[in-house]
């Protein structure tokens, strides 16, 4: 065999020990991986691993996709493309951990096709990219017992929350009933309850049926939503209870939850010193009635806490940036907090924050803790901070509701003042809580002018779960949710997470909690922010000083303008033309200064992202060069041995 013939020999060797080896490790090594990202993103949780090691009977799986569509449709639907094998290798581990249990495929559904009808009759969302083609990206579960189960669209947006709703399907398709929620708000939070015809009957006087707040709709897919009214007398036939802004209660009502608590009934409270949503109406401003402020202190103080008036929870290193009226420009908002791992602002110790990236509060009031009578008599009542600020959050004021209907943020950002300790703005009570009401409250009579005593529960007998929080508006759809890709509403940060956590921390259900919170795609550049922190730190008193010296030069240059007519300047001749070139002159010179100051400012940002840059562009080239350098020492080396050997 001569020389041409062994290389082509080896070389059709080698290219079929490689297909095979490629092959060989496509099937045996998907359960080989290493997941290298922070929060292992690609990782199934354990507790997605304990809801499949639960599976008693046989699902079956179905991910549509329009790939072939896709590719002929804009940039915007291309870029589904890499999230569609995102979520679809998501789904070959969950049919590795299934245990057989779980039969998953991918489906293209081509138009006139019975995948595309398939896709059609379990209502996936689609949209047309030409007369024929239409795009999906949904997901079908059914099991052998008849139940479908569907995800209609997938959004990139909530990639970060993708395993929980695939578990949660998962976990509802092979379990059988809803929880039970009541929800008790003085805001229209339930939308408008009107039949199909009674909204288009309003829809043609020109009228629009207010829909639900965005978190309610997501709570109704998995839980059983009752409203409960204000002026309720005895909350029953729930499992849980949810208080959102509870404004102006009656007595009768906050002793009506005051007995759920102590009965046993699982509760969270949003209350806020000032509910952005709360909107007054035109009539209200008229009549002076803009309050915004919700409070259940008559029943918090009983248990420990209290959320004072007018007060609010603040902290420059969580303030986020706002446009300003002027193009371009942005500043701080001390009443805008977002809170994050890395700045510590979630409890160590709940599962409701466990790995939540960002929540956002606006106008988040205080919470303090009081002593009550229970401690003093030794009985426990476990406080569990769930937010904070860090520690140099402290609590800042205003006299009366009308300085936040319009704010001056800097002026609020200038007043604020740096604290020693955090501010608390979420707690989790647990205890056997006493009853705020222990004697009872009286009622009218019914059908009589006389009143009548009712009374209940004094002390819990066994232990209560209470979620407070000092926010409402962070589960708002002005917060929580914005308008994006075809006209969904998307997720901004965690929010929405935080609130689903605390549902389902009080229903018990552990497994999804540790699914949810899974971590986030986008993750903040903590060094930048620590750069752009100190660098304005740095420049903040120079630049305080340019600002001044500017405001000046523009203020007597606007006297000058103003106190001289046509007439006087004539007059005057040259020198007040020469007066006001000269303030121009002093005015350029500081605003260029200005300019240096933030130019110097950017380049320390700038220049860690040449470091970076550089560092990325020459990683491969050096391991190659090392790689080089040991493969060269060690042939090197072996060459040695062999010329030492032959000559031996």
């Amino acid at each position: 065999m001569n020389r041409t013939i062994r290389a082509i020999t080896g070389v059709v060797l080698v290219l079929i020990i490689t297909f095979s080896a490629i092959n060989i490790f496509q099937d045996v090594g998907k359960s080989v991986k290493i997941d290298i990202t922070d929060q292992k993103i690609y990782t199934l949780s354990e507790g997605t691993k304990a809801i499949l090691g639960k599976l008693s009977q046989p699902i079956k799986v179905r991910l549509y996709y329009a790939e072939t569509a896709a590719l002929k449709g804009s940039d915007q639907i291309r870029f589904f493309n890499n999230y569609y094998q995102f979520v679809r290798e998501l789904l070959e581990e969950y049919e590795t951990y299934a245990g057989g249990m779980l039969d998953f495929e991918t489906v293209d559904p081509r138009p006139f096709s019975e995948e595309e009808a398939e896709a059609l009759r379990h209502q996936l969302q689609r949209f047309r990219i030409t007369d024929e083609e239409n795009f999906f990206f949904g997901l079908v579960l059914q099991t052998q017992f008849g139940v479908d189960k569907t995800i209609p669209f997938f959004s990139p947006e909530r990639q970060n929350f993708v395993e929980y709703d695939i578990s949660y399907l998962i976990d509802t398709a092979v379990t059988r009933q809803k929880r039970r929620l009541g929800v008790m708000s003085s805001l229209p939070v339930m939308g408008d309850d009107v039949t199909p015809y009674m909204a288009q009957m309003m829809r043609m006087q020109g009228q629009t049926p207010k829909p639900a707040w965005t978190i309610i709709s997501q709570l109704k897919e998995k839980y059983e939503l009752t409203k409960i009214a204000t002026d309720v007398e005895k909350i029953e036939n729930i499992d849980m209870l949810l208080v959102i802004h509870p404004k102006d209660l009656s007595e009768k009502a906050m002793f009506a939850i005051d007995q759920f608590v102590v009965k046993g009934g699982r509760t969270i409270i949003c209350v806020d010193p000032h509910c952005y949503a709360d909107q007054p109406t035109q009539e209200q401003m008229q009549m002076g009635m803009i309050s915004q402020a919700s409070d259940l202190n008559p029943l918090l103080r009983n248990w420990g806490l209290t959320v004072p008036a007018n007060t609010f929870a603040g902290d420059r290193s969580l303030a986020l940036d706002i446009p300003t009226s002027r193009a371009g420009q942005i500043q701080k908002h001390i009443g805008l907090l977002g809170l994050t791992d890395e700045k510590n602002s979630f409890g160590t110790d709940s599962v409701v924050t466990s790995n939540l990236n960002l929540v956002r509060l606006l106008f988040s009031g205080a919470i303090r803790e009081v002593e009550t009578d229970s401690e003093q008599t030794g009985e426990s009542i476990t406080k569990r901070p769930i937010l904070m600020t860090t520690n140099r959050g402290n609590e800042w004021t205003i006299s009366n509701p009308y300085e936040l209907m319009s704010p001056d943020f800097s002026s609020l950002m200038r007043k604020f003042r740096d604290g020693a300790e955090p501010v608390v703005m979420g707690y989790q009570l647990t205890g056997k809580l006493k009853s705020a009401f222990p004697e009872g409250i009286y009622i009218p009579a019914e059908g009589e002018e006389k009143t009548q005593k009712i009374t209940g529960l004094l002390q819990a007998e066994e232990e209560c779960v209470v979620t407070v929080y000092a926010d409402v508006d962070f589960i708002s759809d002005i917060v929580a949710y914005r308008d994006s890709f075809f006209g969904m509403k998307t997720l901004i940060g965690d929010n929405a997470t935080l609130m689903l956590n605390s549902v389902d921390d009080l229903t018990g259900s552990s497994d999804l909690i540790s699914i949810r919170s899974r971590g986030n795609f986008t993750r903040p550049f903590i060094v930048v922010d620590e750069i752009e922190e100190q660098a304005e730190a740095e420049t903040a008193l120079e630049v305080a000083k340019i600002n001044s010296a500017i405001e000046g030069f523009q203020k007597e240059l606007q006297e000058i303008i103003s106190s001289a007519t046509k007439d006087q300047e004539g007059m005057l001749g040259s020198s007040i033309i020469d007066k006001r070139r000269e303030l121009e002159l002093k005015i350029h010179q500081q605003q260029r200064s200005l300019r240096n100051v933030k130019m110097g400012r950017r380049e320390k940002i700038e220049s860690l992202g040449n470091k970076l840059r550089a560092f990325n562009m020459l990683l491969a080239p050096a391991v190659i060069l090392v790689i080089a350098i040991v493969l060269g020492i060690f042939r090197t080396v072996r060459k040695r041995h062999y010329i030492g050997h032959a000559h031996d």
